[in-house]
């Protein structure tokens, strides 16, 4: 059987990239809701409902596994999800845990860039209640970046002086690590090193989360050796456009560059 990713848009595909690199001969489905992406920016319950819509298409699918790799979807209906269905589903969350532990003994502040839904949740704010004894975290929604992902706009030409116009109030001397809350920043990974000092570590949640299905596989007796063939579908239907297709396979090499 093989594993499911779901995302509103190809941000998970920095999270598939991920999952390849530790389990690199399973094969998998992922799922983008292309039609509805952004999450971040619209009403929860209506995120809802289209979440729940593309996991019961992915668990038609026959999967042994599926990974929420949106932060957005995570936060606001992981937990639920898990009540309905019997497969493992894993989410994704912000990597405040390291960021926090990384920065305590630095004296430097954490910076999470995430959505504003993902920003606004209570998963999230209890999170950082429970790990930031000492003030040190801040954030900032960016859903610009979604945007510029989703029109696979990577120059660091526009993309640049936008988050140097985002980030203009803050003062980037004081955080030691930037957390990538949005699965599809990682892929702005060289646009943010060009406005923060070389020592600032900038982290996301999908190494943990590709760690985390691997172990669980292994724990399930469900490791394969297939083929690494990855099936994509675009809000129910099935991805054969042949430029499409080459678009994902050129950022999954992207991503190689920016491991």
């Amino acid at each position: 059987m093989k594993i499911g990713f779901f995302d509103s848009g190809i941000g998970g595909i920095t999270v598939l990239h991920q999952a390849l690199r530790f389990l690199p001969n399973e094969d998998y489905i992922f799922y983008a809701d292309t039609l509805h992406v952004p999450y971040g920016e619209k009403p929860k319950e209506e995120v809802r409902q289209y979440i729940f819509n593309a996991v019961d298409f992915i668990a038609n699918q026959g999967v042994k596994a599926l990974v929420i790799a949106c932060n957005t979807a995570t936060s606001i209906a992981v937990e639920d999800l898990r009540k309905k269905y019997d497969f493992p589903i894993l989410g994704i969350e912000p990597a405040v845990k390291p960021a926090v532990q990384n920065c305590e003994g630095k004296r430097k502040k954490v910076l999470v860039l995430a959505t504003n839904l993902t920003l606004k949740e209570e998963k999230f704010h209890n999170l950082v209640k429970s790990i930031d004894h000492h003030d040190i975290v801040e954030s900032l929604p960016l859903p610009g970046l979604v945007q510029f992902a989703e029109n696979f706009e990577f120059s660091e030409e526009r993309v640049v002086p936008y988050l140097r116009d985002q980030l203009s109030s803050f003062d980037l001397k004081q955080y030691g690590t930037v957390v990538l809350g949005c699965t599809h920043f990682p892929y702005f990974k060289n646009s943010l090193k060009k406005l923060f000092a070389e020592d600032v570590d900038i982290i996301s949640g999908s190494i943990g989360t590709a760690k985390n299905l691997k172990r669980i596989l292994e724990t399930r007796n469900q490791i394969n050796d297939g083929t690494g063939e990855i099936t994509f579908f675009k809000s129910g239907y099935k991805v054969e456009d042949k430029d499409t297709l080459t678009n994902y396979k050129n950022l999954l090499a992207m991503l190689d560059d920016l491991v």
